[in-house]
């Protein structure tokens, strides 16, 4: 029987009685499984080296009774066949991209991304022969002008970070087809409420789990979704690299997952009523938000996101030293990098970024831009708290408002 979403992110992977007839998956904690003899190894093996997913387990880097519980969850919100967990979302990208990829390869990658994930295309890829070439995400035929004959996957963010720009999926899955590209998508900011990018035909999904979908700010890890098949060999790597996820951390987002869809539906809540709020203040130049008419990608996100998260970037009217006092004049968010947690969290993006002014003019992070991540506060709280920010500044004569 099919679910609803929020059935699913309740019940998915965990289903049957569990062990002493706990509620919840429990935690195990273990760094070895034992075998009860020689024949059950050699059933153990069998149906590993088939390919199938024993039920057996045998070491903590290969799998675990928990993160399996939590890889299922996943994998069935996402609409995917499997699921592999991380220890990072980071790890999860560059297990993924060193799996696919090989010397003399040719990678496309959206210019406006995470910038960990584009510093390790640039930096570290090209140490071993392979190629990036960096594509605006609005602009399709831009990853048609970037293909080469050794290209071998595409890799974006929708949407991106910090300026939430928004991907056309139909059109890359169709030039990703044409050309026989791996297709990845890293959905974070989205999560499967907002967006399920293999319902459109990308080959694989990654997530940072330790933000949305852990959603509490207090573990971390990675996930990718796809096929069988598409994972095979990133599971070989994964158990090879060594970038598991434990027990505890898979605990916590099974939690975590657990409350997905409530959650969401506040933070898009809070997105849309502050981005609104944002937009009509005359101390603010521009806001970025996939749900305001305004974003240039708006088109394109009402017609594939069923909601718009919970992070609004936006620019005020003032350089690098005022937008720093404006965000420590705000008593709601905490300050900070991370994004998706119950809790509010504000950056100024420019500093975190670099201490070089060029270095940032350079990746295009002004310095008067606000990556606000919302959480599941009352939006009229955190529009007041933003109001009197802004009427400190402006009292103390730090802001330019026309």
């Amino acid at each position: 029987m099919k679910h609803h979403f929020s059935t699913t992110a309740v019940h998915a992977g965990e289903t049957g009685r569990k062990p002493f007839g706990a509620v919840t998956t429990p935690i195990v904690q273990s760094s070895t499984f034992t075998f009860e003899n020689t024949a059950d190894i050699l059933e153990y093996m069998q149906a590993k080296e088939a390919g199938a997913r024993p039920p057996q387990y045998e070491y903590g880097r290969y799998g675990n009774p928990t993160v399996r519980a939590a890889e299922e969850k996943l994998a069935a919100l996402e609409g995917g066949e499997r699921a592999l967990l991380f220890s990072s979302g980071m790890n999860a990208i560059t297990t993924t991209l060193l799996t696919l990829l090989s010397s003399g390869d040719h990678l496309i990658l959206s210019r406006d991304c995470y910038h960990r994930t584009r510093e390790f295309a640039l930096a570290l890829l090209s140490r071993w022969g392979i190629e990036t070439t960096l594509a605006e995400i609005d602009q399709p035929a831009d990853f048609a002008r970037a293909l080469r004959p050794n290209t071998r996957l595409i890799f974006c963010e929708t949407p991106t970070n910090p300026y939430l720009r928004v991907a056309d999926l139909s059109e890359l899955v169709q030039l990703a087809r044409q050309h026989h590209l791996i297709l990845i998508v890293d959905s974070t900011f989205a999560t499967p409420i907002n967006l399920r990018p293999l319902e459109y035909g990308v080959d694989l999904v990654i997530h940072s789990a330790t933000k949305y979908l852990g959603g509490h700010n207090d573990l971390l890890a990675g996930a990718v979704i796809g096929s069988a098949d598409r994972l095979a060999d990133i599971e070989l790597a994964r158990g090879l690299l060594g970038g598991v996820i434990g027990a505890n951390d898979a605990y916590l987002l099974l939690r975590g997952l657990k409350t997905l869809e409530l959650r969401l539906q506040r933070q898009n809540e809070n997105g849309m009523r502050l981005a609104e709020f944002l937009e009509s203040h005359p101390c603010v130049r521009r806001v970025y938000y996939p749900g305001l008419p305004s974003h240039p990608d708006f088109s394109v996100a009402t017609r594939q996101m069923s909601g718009f998260g919970g992070v609004v970037s936006f620019e005020i009217n003032g350089d690098f030293d005022k937008t720093a006092r404006f965000i420590d004049l705000l008593h709601i968010p905490h300050v900070g990098p991370t994004l998706g947690g119950v809790e509010s969290i504000i950056e100024q993006p420019a500093a975190l970024f670099s201490l070089d002014e060029l270095a940032r003019k350079a990746a295009g992070i002004r310095d008067n831009l606000v990556r606000y991540a919302l959480g599941i506060e009352n939006a009229e709280d955190l529009i007041a708290d933003l109001e009197q920010a802004f009427a400190r500044l402006q009292a103390g004569g730090g802001h330019d408002c026309p």
